[in-house]
């Protein structure tokens, strides 16, 4: 799908003020609306972010959804005649054990693009321990080479990303098990990528891809993978702060939202 001069101006305009989030800029907004694949990032907690999430898919009206939290099978289970019932849902795709936040932040999304496909692109728990016990490359499978896994990266990035994942973890992991913990996160993204790609090929676009800031970061994250993939698709990467934070990475357009009271995840490794 690819906008007329006079709907993009319409567009922009309407996305202007999303709900719950500061301003986008009038270049942010001509270059979400024209983009083959955005990513709308997010604190998976936060409900500004969802609401900003749903609203700004309300706008684009993309030909497909791609969830980070679902998988494959997951997004399969969600048909046209349970997608308005935020229960049934939430029960088809088992979310309550899930791990993730309260579904009915999620549900709203599903339902401001009523015609998009829904993909899932979860890693399955023991495909992510395939990576580290047998190798990034073999355990994404068919493509690793397309995506770039089989280039292992350079010192100073690796070191950066165990920073980042030790710190993630309250530097509560050992050492040694960093570089596998990196591996997964490439994994993850990756396998984003490739879902978003397939549908972009499917539908002619655009697509959207709800996941975490540290998936939607244009340098590292999901982007980086797709412009390996495929290297003349557009892309635009949202991240969405707390309190002013400042969000590791590099994102076209970063947006701020109040912070959420939550405990110490901390905690429970300093007991």
């Amino acid at each position: 799908m690819r906008f007329t001069f006079p709907l993009l101006f319409a567009l922009c305009a309407s996305m202007a003020a999303p709900s719950g989030a500061v301003s986008l800029s009038e270049d942010s907004l001509t270059r979400m609306a024209t983009a083959d694949v955005v990513l709308l990032g997010e604190v998976h907690d936060n409900p500004a972010h969802h609401v900003t999430q749903a609203d700004l898919v309300r706008r684009l009206q993309p030909a497909a959804l791609v969830f980070e939290m679902l998988t494959d099978a997951q997004a399969s289970a969600i048909t046209p005649d349970i997608r308005g019932n935020a229960g049934a849902v939430a029960q088809a795709v088992n979310w309550a054990e899930s791990g993730w936040p309260d579904f009915a932040m999620y549900h709203p999304i599903f339902l401001a693009a009523p015609g998009a496909a829904i993909h899932g692109a979860a890693v399955p728990r023991d495909a992510a321990r395939a990576a580290m016990q047998q190798g990034l490359a073999q355990a994404f499978g068919d493509g690793a080479d397309r995506f770039g896994l089989t280039v292992p990266l350079d010192d100073r990035e690796q070191a950066q990303r165990e920073a980042l994942q030790a710190e993630a973890h309250c530097d509560a992991l050992p050492d040694n098990l960093l570089p596998g913990m990196v591996d997964i996160q490439r994994l993850r993204d990756a396998r984003l990528a490739q879902v978003a790609l397939a549908a972009f090929e499917q539908t002619g676009g655009p697509v959207v891809i709800i996941t975490g800031n540290g998936h939607a970061r244009a340098d590292w994250g999901v982007p980086h993978y797709l412009r390996q993939a495929a290297p003349g698709i557009t892309l635009f990467a949202l991240g969405q702060s707390e309190g002013a934070r400042l969000l590791p990475g590099a994102f076209d357009a970063v947006i701020d939202a109040p912070i959420v009271a939550r405990p110490d995840p901390c905690e429970a490794f300093r007991n």
